[in-house]
C-alpha cells in the first residue's frame, strides 16, 4: 500500500475522540504520514508512544493559532491524501472561519474528509487506496443555462 498523508484535526471535546481512534487504527496509521494541528498531534504521538508505536509525523499550529489554515494550505497544494476532523458541532468555536475554509478547501479539491469515526473507518478501509487504475475524477465547475 502506498503511504497516505493524512490530516488529523480534533476540537477540544473531540480530542479524546481521535485519540481512541488513532490507537484503534495504529497498525494503519503506522504506516502512514499523519499532519496533525499541534494539541491533537502531541495527543495522539504520546498515546502511539505509550504503546511503543513508532509514527511519521508533522505538527503544525493549534487550530486556533492557525493550524487548521496551514493544513488547508497543504490540501491546495495537493499535499493531503485523506483529512479526518473531529468537529465540536455542539460548541462555538472562536476560529470558524478556519474551519470552514478546511472543509471547503477539502471539497473544492477533492480530498476526502471524515468528520466522524465511522466515516473515517470506511475511508481508511477503502479498496481504493490500492487501485493502481482508480484515479479519482477532477471536481468540474460549470455553469448550466437553462
Amino acid at each position: 500500500m502506498k503511504q497516505l498523508k493524512i490530516a488529523l484535526v480534533a476540537h477540544d471535546r473531540r480530542k479524546v475522540d481521535m485519540v481512541e481512534w488513532a490507537v484503534h487504527n495504529a497498525d494503519f496509521l503506522a504506516h502512514q504520514h499523519l499532519v496533525c494541528t499541534g494539541t491533537t498531534g502531541g495527543m495522539v504521538y504520546d498515546a502511539f508512544q505509550e504503546k511503543g508505536i513508532n509514527i511519521e509525523m508533522t505538527r503544525m499550529h493549534s487550530g486556533p493559532l492557525g493550524g487548521d489554515a496551514e493544513i488547508a494550505a497543504m490540501v491546495v497544494r495537493k499535499e493531503i491524501d485523506l483529512a479526518i476532523f473531529l468537529i465540536d458541532d455542539l460548541n462555538p468555536q472562536p476560529h470558524e472561519a478556519d474551519i470552514q475554509m478546511l472543509l471547503r478547501q477539502c471539497r473544492v479539491h477533492n480530498v476526502p474528509i471524515a468528520c466522524n469515526r465511522y466515516s473515517a473507518d470506511l475511508m481508511i478501509t477503502s479498496s481504493l487506496w490500492d487501485d493502481e487504475n482508480y484515479i479519482p475524477m477532477e471536481p468540474k465547475y460549470i455553469h448550466f443555462q437553462r
